[in-house]
């Protein structure tokens, strides 16, 4: 089998709510997607899913006439392309995109699901609940953790760092929600690097008079290995970054460093390739692993072959549009089926509605840092958001 051509099809989908965080408050509710499709002589074709752009051509040079099942080997020539530029920015998201769809096409040869290829004993993931919550309000914001709850997941995510009394509230709320689901629940927060690390360790140690929470993800800049460790030090709750670095060169220094107790990962770390070196790197430390959200949860077929990894996050926004995928949320699990490759389907006619007549709505991403953002906590303006 060899690799005969790409295309790479762009668009625009409005979800079914805004979603923000502590650097975009008010939210998005538009986001741009695409779809890598990676052909061969096989009549196989990977796909793989991102955000938008033109894919590089001279990348595709670099795997045509390739077997995809090289995949580990063909990774390994993208890097080395990728060295002057140390495998950052876009160049990095466009080697996840044809590294996914490499993995795609080797499960769909094998006639088997990823999660098996990657030698998981099951496709079933446990879940946790993030709803991207700052726009919304607080019956909203009830309903959503209610609607997770009633497929089983007691965990949840809350986006804080603005307003410390709206954060106590806002996590009470999280709270009776998802003890709908007849568990305890288990609570996290994500201030998206908006606090300093001494910020950090004030907002958190007042929400843990009240609150066990079981992790903060990002209170300090992703790459602070010192504002991170402290942190982790001066508070109960486990620290979690990692999700927006980019390679286990990038993590390397906080785990040497002792600075994250919990390491997030996600399609920005050069695909699935990059995803196992990250989370084998935290295994080796002990360190445990959570897989960031993924349209149509797709991203769980990597997840289930971690042996490390803990929870996935399951946003839930709205975000298929033209994708029909095989997996469900039921029982607090994301369970995979038994589909060739990610098990994910392009509904043509819908891509190509999309693409005819994008959508209008609020905003679109990528989401800027905020105001005052690592220097001092800028509360909204009363009115600007339903909760205020």
């Amino acid at each position: 089998m060899r690799i005969t051509g790409y295309r790479c099809e762009s668009y625009l989908m409005r979800m079914d709510r805004l979603i923000g965080d502590a650097n975009l408050p008010e939210g998005v509710d538009l986001m741009p997607g695409s779809v890598l499709f990676l052909e061969t002589d096989a009549n196989l074709t990977g796909i793989s899913l991102g955000y938008g752009g033109e894919f590089p051509a001279w990348m595709f040079e670099a795997v045509e006439g390739r077997d995809p099942r090289e995949v580990l080997s063909l990774w390994g020539r993208l890097n080395d392309l990728l060295h002057k530029g140390g495998n950052r920015g876009t160049a990095t998201l466009f080697l996840s995109l044809l590294d996914m769809a490499l993995w795609d096409l080797k499960a769909k040869a094998a006639g088997e699901p990823l999660w098996r290829l990657l030698g998981a004993r099951e496709g079933r993931v446990p879940a946790y609940a993030s709803g991207l919550d700052y726009p919304l309000s607080d019956e909203a914001l009830f309903s959503f953790y209610q609607r997770m709850a009633a497929r089983g997941i007691h965990a949840g995510k809350l986006k804080v760092g603005l307003d410390p009394e709206a954060d106590l509230r806002r996590l009470e709320i999280m709270y009776e929600a998802l003890a709908t689901s007849g568990k305890t629940p288990q609570l996290m927060i994500d201030a998206n690097e908006y606090w300093s690390a001494k910020e950090a360790v004030r907002q958190i140690r007042r929400l843990e008079e009240k609150f066990d929470l079981t992790w903060v993800e990002e209170p300090a800049r992703r790459w602070d290995y010192d504002g991170l460790r402290l942190v982790s030090q001066q508070v109960r709750a486990a620290v979690a970054t990692g999700e927006n670095l980019q390679s286990v060169a990038d993590l390397y220094p906080l785990v040497s460093e002792q600075a994250v107790d919990v390491i997030n990962i996600s399609t920005n770390h050069s695909g699935v390739t990059g995803c196992r070196q990250i989370a084998h790197l935290a295994h080796l430390y002990s360190i445990p692993v959570t897989m960031n959200n993924a349209q149509a949860n797709y991203m769980a077929h990597v997840a289930a072959a971690l042996p490390n990894h803990w929870m996935m996050e399951v946003v839930d926004p709205g975000r298929e549009h033209c994708l029909r995928f095989d997996n469900r949320v039921e029982d607090g699990c994301i369970l995979l089926g038994d589909s060739p490759g990610f098990g994910i389907e392009v509904d043509r006619a819908k891509l190509e509605a999309l693409q005819r007549s994008p959508p209008t709505g609020q905003g679109r991403f990528p989401f800027p840092r905020g105001e005052g953002a690592g220097r001092r906590v800028t509360a909204p303006p009363r009115g600007k958001l339903p909760w205020r």
